[in-house]
């Protein structure tokens, strides 16, 4: 007894070691990327015009090396991940969608995409290095959580550090990584959480119960708000999903065809793609998104809709053809902008309130995922009195989402994934 216990101690802190070396890359990551993203920005000001030919020849030779080295790299990475915690590794195909290989390349490639203009995120490929460090590191262990677990463990992890959110990683684990909770369930559990909060706040007022913590002065026009908010952002998250999920899904629509037959040359296009929605927006386009989401929350005038719009677009150019980088970060931008935009309206609702309710409705409805994108934005604001009004904007967005991308973005492209007997050599750049 006391050897098993021993055995089961060994193997925890092994586990808790590989945590920690996981969460140590994430953090190595998210400062490479912001280097990027500053070097992008000091060679933009010295000479734009040459700068912005990054991108059409960035993207071409990223969409090169991950066809050529590292197709598994190629996207956001969660896909990979759903699809690795679903079946079992078979040949090499399998084995490289959660490994040490493939987390290199995964950050070397996204950091060229950032350094080169790239409007992608570094949260769902943080998810895929993770996970693949937690799953190669602690391959031989015997006993304990099985691989299935780890590796959903290492995604949850992935989005914890990517967001310093670690409740935002457990709900992500929960309603994206693992199947065992019913999306019907989680959308009854939503809604029945906001009915009853607005309804504890229509007959108590702004009542907190160890008092106001600094709640939204402008609480009653956040709840009014929200289901505009939603719609909008919802409708727009499911466009998205259902351009990228017609591209990168397992359909056989001309332009997957073509980016799927000539990753190189479709990734040049989106290139120049993403080039003119950086002439038309300015400039505003490039990177992740995060200083212009932070400058629409402090009610940076000038902006909105048109920086939204063309956010949507350079985004969607980056994750069409097949880039390693993510879509999380680059969604939070543009429902900023369509959040602001609201604001602008004078509906009466607070410029920051609209931002950050546009900012989970849109990431709402572009991963169909209510629960993560309302929790990650209540960390990232640690406003008490908007809880209610976010879970409201994610639900309404998750609803008005799927009346036109009828499958999550992530578990639609997953199937890319999936291993089939017949099956052991990867497509190129398959993934979001």
């Amino acid at each position: 007894m006391a050897r098993l216990h021993a055995r089961r101690a060994w193997r925890t802190s092994i586990v808790v070691a590989v945590a920690v070396l996981g969460g140590i890359a994430a953090a190595g990551y998210a400062e490479l990327c912001d280097l990027m993203m500053e070097l992008h920005g000091r060679l933009y000001a010295t000479a734009r015009g040459p700068v912005l030919l990054l991108l059409p020849l960035g993207f071409g030779l990223a969409a090169w090396l991950t066809s050529r080295f590292a197709p598994e790299a190629a996207g956001s990475g969660i896909p990979q991940v759903i699809a690795a915690a679903e079946q079992r590794w078979r040949g090499r195909w399998g084995g490289q969608r959660v490994t040490l290989r493939t987390a290199m390349w995964k950050v070397v490639i996204s950091a060229l995409v950032l350094v080169c203009g790239g409007s992608i995120g570094r949260e769902g490929p943080t998810v895929q290095v993770v996970a693949g460090i937690l799953r190669s590191l602690t391959r031989g262990l015997r006993g304990g959580a099985g691989r299935r677990a780890i590796i959903i463990a290492g995604g949850a992890a992935g989005v914890a550090a990517a967001f310093n959110t670690p409740i935002a990683g457990v709900v992500f684990a929960v309603e994206e990584l693992a199947k065992s909770f019913e999306r019907r369930t989680n959308t009854v559990v939503i809604l029945v959480v906001v009915v009853a909060g607005f309804t504890s706040w229509a007959l108590q007022g702004d009542y907190a119960y160890f008092g106001v913590l600094g709640a939204s002065p402008a609480l009653g026009a956040a709840w009014l708000a929200a289901p505009a908010i939603g719609l909008l952002g919802g409708a727009f998250g499911g466009v998205f999903s259902k351009i990228l999920g017609a591209v990168m899904g397992p359909g056989e629509a001309p332009l997957a065809r073509l980016r799927r037959t000539r990753p190189v040359s479709f990734a040049v296009g989106c290139g120049l793609i993403a080039a003119l929605f950086a002439i038309v927006s300015g400039g505003w386009t490039f990177g992740a998104g995060y200083s212009e989401a932070k400058s629409l929350l402090t009610d940076h005038p000038g902006r909105g809709f048109g920086f939204a719009i063309c956010k949507f677009g350079a985004s969607l150019a980056a994750a069409v053809a097949g880039l390693p980088g993510g879509i999380f970060a680059p969604s939070l931008a543009t429902g900023a902008g369509l959040g602001a935009a609201i604001a602008r309206l004078g509906v009466g609702v607070a410029g920051r309130d609209a931002v950050v309710l546009g900012m989970t409705a849109y990431l709402s409805g572009v991963v169909q995922a209510p629960l993560t994108s309302a929790v990650i934005l209540m960390e990232m604001t640690r406003d008490p009195g908007l809880v209610g009004p976010l879970m409201l904007a994610s639900l309404i967005a998750r609803w008005a989402s799927s009346l036109i991308s009828k499958e999550p973005i992530y578990h639609l492209v997953a199937r890319n994934w999936l291993l089939r007997v017949e099956k052991t050599v990867a497509q190129p750049a398959a993934g979001i």
